[in-house]
């Protein structure tokens, strides 16, 4: 018990997860010693108990170590496996780059959607509507990565231009819905249509990887960090408008156009024969 005690003395009273792990171990350590002189312990018992607590300590004390700490009956792990220059240099070098990157993909899409009136906002809400098939202002702002007052501000104008409706559901009246018109989606799919890949800086630039590997690079790093920040709800909807260009546009004398009724009926009536 004097052991006991003196142990007590020497761990600082901000760690205290020691001594509420100590008591009961040392109590262990004086019953073996205590069964040992009585002769009711064998050696194998007596190893194993002494390999647990062994264990027991080494475990607590490398939590401790590596900066687990008990909150609200739940482990919290705190430790810190980088350092901050590290840290400062990754986010830095993303950031730069970034910068750099969006500038040249900010020219080179205003000069896409220049011809028909629209800035990056618009043409982006008309991207989302078309894929949603009707989306909420909130959706629009969400997956626009842009705030709802813009959202909607944005979709107004398109509305006056006869490219969006607005509409509320039945079973949904606080919120407000948008869908493509008529009009805007023929826009949109003469935006298709119109899209030159040698005026965008971005592709020419992944051309020679292309080349290298044989295929263009699919930023799966970039993709794991966005997932990250903005939630898979978010890399879902990304995922379903690039499957739905793949699925929904053919190449026709070097231009993207959507396939038809009568194309689609045809393709699915080839893929079923053949399996």
């Amino acid at each position: 018990m004097k052991r006991q005690k003196n142990m007590k003395l020497i761990i600082k009273k901000n760690d205290c997860i020691y001594i509420i792990a100590f008591s009961p171990m040392l109590t262990i350590c004086w019953l073996t010693y205590s069964y040992e002189r009585r002769g009711m312990v064998t050696k194998i018992k007596k190893l194993n108990i002494f390999i647990f607590i062994n264990f027991y300590f080494t475990g607590i004390i490398e939590s401790k170590k590596h900066g687990e700490e008990r909150v609200g009956g739940t482990m919290k792990t705190t430790e810190q496996n980088y350092s901050i220059k590290e840290a400062m240099l990754f986010s830095q070098r993303i950031a730069q780059l970034s910068k750099a990157l969006w500038k040249s993909i900010e020219k080179d899409w205003q000069q896409w959607i220049k011809p028909f009136d629209l800035n990056i906002n618009e043409h982006h809400i008309l991207w989302i509507a078309y894929h949603f098939k009707g989306a909420s202002i909130s959706e629009i702002a969400k997956f626009g990565v842009m705030h709802v007052s813009t959202a909607f501000n944005f979709s107004k104008k398109l509305e006056e231009r006869g490219l969006l409706s607005f509409s509320k559901k039945q079973d949904d009246k606080r919120n407000t819905y948008i869908e493509l018109t008529e009009k805007g989606e023929e826009v949109l799919l003469k935006l298709m249509e119109s899209y030159d890949p040698t005026q965008n800086a971005v592709f020419n630039g992944a051309l020679p990887l292309r080349e290298l590997y044989g295929k263009f690079p699919e930023i799966l790093e970039m993709m794991c960090i966005i997932r990250n920040i903005y939630g898979d709800d978010f890399m879902e909807i990304f995922e379903r408008a690039f499957e739905n260009i793949k699925n929904d546009f053919v190449e026709q004398d070097g231009k993207l156009v959507k396939r038809n009724a009568k194309s689609q009926e045809k393709e699915k009536e080839l893929t079923s024969q053949s399996s």
